[in-house]
């Protein structure tokens, strides 16, 4: 859970809230394939916020140990 930010867990929470919502008003006619879309659409985008916050603190920590290796090899010269 450390990786959603508070702004993310929002966004989840009011996408799904208008979800739910737009399906009792609407019903399940065709319009809950447009409902849908958009739903999927905003998992999407939350997935690939998600993804991007995992790489970049892997990145970050890779980066770290590499700062790490030249502080020692230049130390030892």
């Amino acid at each position: 859970m450390k990786k959603f930010d508070t702004a993310s867990l929002v966004v989840i929470a009011v996408t799904f809230i208008l979800f739910v919502m737009a399906l009792f008003f609407t019903g399940f006619t065709h319009d809950l394939l447009l409902e849908a879309g958009v739903f999927l659409v905003s998992v999407k985008l939350i997935m690939m916020a998600y993804k991007s916050n995992v790489e970049s603190e892997y990145i970050h920590q890779e980066l770290k140990e590499i700062k790490e290796l030249l502080r020692k090899i230049s130390q030892d010269t």
